[in-house]
């Protein structure tokens, strides 16, 4: 072979899965590439957000008890559900109870599970919003993939409210549904707050734009279309479930 032959260029070696989640957080479009690509296993992330899940579960369960933590959702229900827990006989209520217990203890565990039906239902919704209406060309399993890398810094939510649990010591006041100070619901009194202004208020969520943000940029990436027709599918989204969550807790009153 000649000296002055061009050697073929060899493909540069993909990311790791580990670096596709440290990359998330300093260059999350170079995952997003990888996931286009066709690298979409997504087990890494999904195992950390597992992870962090069963810690935040087990800090629960010895911290608060998850007697307490159905107990003050009793206590932050609306009036009309308080004024119909308190009409019924003491053995329906007292089985209204356990069985609020078992539900709950049964979405803790079964958090990774219901984490996998979540992402199959949010990235068929992306997928078919971002192909039909933008034009897009994303396959499923990029959505798919994209959906758990995006949602990464959910994990540093539940680490904080961990956190919070330890520093507060003050099981009593606290919210499951709302257990980190990452959004203006966080700061207000829960029972003296109108229904529909905390729900607004809790939808405006620090974390949760993060990952709508990232989100916004992996959509378009895998789909092949411009960032603001990715931010606009999540976003528009974002708003429609947000409008339906204050327009419920309006009916509640």
């Amino acid at each position: 072979m000649s000296d002055f032959e061009v050697q073929p260029a060899t493909a540069a070696p993909g990311m790791s899965q580990m670096q596709r989640v440290i990359s998330m957080f300093s260059a999350p479009s170079k995952t997003f590439e990888e996931i286009k690509a066709g690298k979409t296993s997504w087990w890494m992330p999904w195992l950390i957000m597992a992870i962090f899940g069963y810690l935040f579960f087990a800090v629960v369960v010895t911290k608060v008890t998850m007697q307490t933590v159905v107990d003050n959702q009793m206590h932050l229900a609306s009036e009309a559900q308080q004024e119909q827990l308190a009409k019924a006989p003491p053995e329906q209520r007292e089985m209204g109870i356990k069985i609020q217990l078992y539900i709950t203890e049964g979405i803790f565990i079964a958090g990774p599970v219901f984490v996998l039906l979540i992402d199959a239902i949010v990235s068929l919704v992306l997928w078919g919003t971002i192909n039909f209406v933008f034009g897009g060309k994303a396959k499923f399993g990029t959505v798919f993939a994209m959906w758990f890398f995006a949602n990464l810094p959910t994990n540093l939510k539940t680490l904080l409210g961990i956190i919070v649990i330890y520093i507060s010591n003050t099981p009593e006041t606290f919210n499951i549904r709302n257990f980190a100070p990452t959004n203006v619901g966080a700061f207000l009194p829960v029972m003296e707050t109108n229904h529909a202004v905390y729900a607004l208020a809790t939808s405006l969520d620090a974390v949760s734009i993060w990952c709508m943000v990232l989100m916004g940029i992996g959509l378009a990436t895998v789909a092949g279309v411009k960032r603001s027709s990715g931010y606009i599918a999540v976003f528009g989204w974002w708003a429609i479930v947000v409008l339906i969550g204050v327009g419920a807790a309006l009916v509640q009153g």
